[in-house]
């Protein structure tokens, strides 16, 4: 005689189980299942929806400044970023809206809140000077998106909007901010009256230099003139600070108690 078999027995075995018979991190049917849903629960896609624009500008940025804006193809970067390319372009439409989106992002938004830093700052000019040029390394010079600048010298010509819109969005800021810097010094009475835009030019230079040396030594196996970026920065701007500085007259010396 058949036995009907109880409701117990026809649920599936949610016994926790080796995944290999020696033993090994004990699995569930359940967790495995919940696992997989993850991606597909509604807190995820909200989570991963937002953090998507930064993984695209991200493997843009990435192969921008490895390969150059001509030979980087929408399919790459959004094979890097994890996405189709039919996501990349919900989110920018071309290849140079991308350009535009990652220059924003990397450049643009230091900028701005250097302004920020101009506008708080208590202490000296000098000292101002100083931490700008060391969050500039911080947050540009060290990192990839120095790239950036290599990417437009070398391809201005073929990309004329794109170089315009580098100059409206990063040049003309840049020399905005330190303009207004070294202003400051001028009317507090800290530096001497001068061309403000010929000392921003003097200023900007050696930063410039700085990135584009990096970028040719680093792929030379020796250096025999090694630059350590920070000591180099102080360097320089040590240099334009005497320069800029008002120099007051040294007292007079006291005649000594042989002279009297």
């Amino acid at each position: 005689m058949s036995r009907t078999p109880s409701p117990a027995s026809t649920l599936p075995n949610l016994s926790l189980q080796p995944n290999e018979p020696g033993g090994g991190t004990p699995s569930c049917p359940i967790a495995a299942a919940v696992a997989a849903m993850a991606p597909r629960l509604p807190g995820v896609r909200q989570r991963r929806k937002a953090a998507r624009p930064h993984e695209l500008l991200e493997a843009a940025l990435s192969l921008f400044v490895e390969k150059g804006l001509a030979a980087t193809r929408a399919e790459e970067v959004a094979k890097l970023a994890g996405v189709s390319k039919g996501t990349l372009y919900l989110y920018y439409p071309s290849k140079d809206e991308l350009f535009k989106a990652v220059v924003r992002a990397y450049l643009t938004q230091v900028i701005a809140e250097g302004h920020e830093l101009v506008d708080q700052f208590e202490g000296s000019t000098s000292d101002l000077l100083h931490l700008l040029a060391h969050t500039w390394w911080t947050r540009v010079g060290a990192s990839q998106a120095s790239g950036l600048l290599i990417l437009i010298m070398a391809e201005a010509r073929n990309f004329p909007e794109l170089a315009q819109f580098y100059v409206d969005e990063v040049v003309a800021p840049s020399h905005a901010l330190l303009a207004r810097a070294i202003q400051r010094g001028i009317d507090s009475g800290e530096f001497r009256p001068m061309d403000v835009t010929s000392v921003v030019h003097a200023l900007i230079a050696p930063l410039q230099f700085l990135i584009l040396y990096r970028q040719c030594t680093s792929v030379c196996t020796a250096n025999p003139v090694p630059l350590d970026p920070e000591r180099f920065m102080t360097t320089q701007i040590e240099l334009l600070l005497r320069g800029l500085e008002v120099r007051h007259p040294a007292p007079p010396n006291k005649p000594s108690s042989q002279e009297t």
